[in-house]
């Protein structure tokens, strides 16, 4: 099992890179960094890592769809590309280009009264308010052609689990997390606010997309969970324009959006995913939502398809270099 070891190892470093994200964020603004230390980020990273195990492991032993295999199609591209190299960059750009600029350049005093309120209730305050705008905002989405573009990446996968949430198209990561986190900063939030906010983000994440098998009685009107969210990503007209909830169901319930079947969706490839061929490369997915084509005719092109097997290549060559240093051991 030495892969999967390896995709725990990269998931942790992503998780310890979020932590000094934040931290940069704390020294250069010194908010009370003394006081937040590493503890707070030690808890949260490994809060997370125990939280994404569990999953994984539920996801064997109660998965909602049977016989679908760990390193399903795209996971690579989801783990590397979305979760590893885009989350670094990105984290960069909304908080370094986006975020510092503007809460330097307004003296916001007068509105941080946020910060006199106890650490417990600025988390409740901005995870209900933030879970509030994304339903509207996830809602446009489905109903908005452009904005639609920005989110249909997320929808393309045809095997749904616990890592499926990290793929996002750039411009959808770039608005919603820096409307997410702004206001954190800007109203004087408590420096540990943050550290808590993205893990209970990436626990919701990974339990709403989870393979899991799971049954919250009474608790689903409050709380989203994969049977709600699952259907979400179907290839069924019905729930287009339904159960956009992220952390709360609540939302698709009061505002009348809620789908949920006594039945599941399916098991076949094609009761899942979006209803179109969608491209599996990462630059492809996002050069899809500016310019429609076929992947499969590009391949016309030498220089295309050179790049495009250059993975598989790559890959054979390593399993052939690793093979042969097994073999003379």
């Amino acid at each position: 099992m030495p892969q999967t070891y390896k995709v725990f190892e990269n998931l942790i470093g992503l998780f310890h890179y979020l932590s000094f994200q934040n931290l940069h964020y704390f020294k250069n603004n010194k908010i009370r960094f003394h006081y937040v230390s590493m503890t707070i980020f030690s808890i949260t990273t490994s809060i997370l890592i125990v939280w994404m195990v569990i999953i994984i492991i539920f996801e064997r032993l109660r998965p909602y769809r049977k016989g679908l295999p760990f390193f399903r199609d795209g996971f690579w591209t989801d783990l590397v590309w979305y979760t590893l190299i885009q989350s670094y960059f990105l984290k960069i750009i909304i908080f370094d280009f986006i975020i510092q600029p503007i809460n330097h350049s307004i003296n916001w005093s007068d509105y941080q009264s946020v910060k006199h309120w106890s650490i417990a209730s600025q988390v409740i305050f901005f995870t209900i308010t933030h879970d509030f705008y994304i339903y509207w905002f996830h809602r446009l989405q489905h109903a908005n052609k452009f904005l639609w573009r920005t989110h249909e990446a997320h929808h393309s996968g045809k095997e749904v689990d616990f890592l499926q949430g990290s793929r996002s198209h750039i411009v959808e990561i770039i608005i919603n997390q820096t409307i997410e986190f702004l206001p954190i900063i800007v109203l004087g939030a408590a420096p540990e606010v943050l550290p808590i906010k993205l893990m209970l983000d990436g626990m919701f994440g990974m339990f709403i997309h989870a393979n899991i098998d799971v049954k919250l009685g009474k608790w689903k009107y409050i709380f989203n969970s994969p049977e709600l969210h699952l259907w979400h990503h179907a290839n069924y007209q019905e729930v287009f324009h339904a159960n956009f909830s992220t952390k709360f169901s609540i939302w698709d319930y009061l505002f009348k959006t809620v789908y949920f079947p006594e039945h599941k969706p399916g098991n076949q490839s094609n009761n899942w995913g979006l209803y179109y061929d969608y491209p599996r490369d990462y630059f492809l997915q996002h050069a899809f939502s500016v310019k429609r084509f076929e992947e499969r005719k590009l391949l016309k092109f030498k220089w295309f398809e050179k790049y495009y097997y250059l993975r598989h290549i790559l890959l054979k060559k390593i399993k052939s270099i690793f093979g042969k240093k097994n073999s003379g051991v």
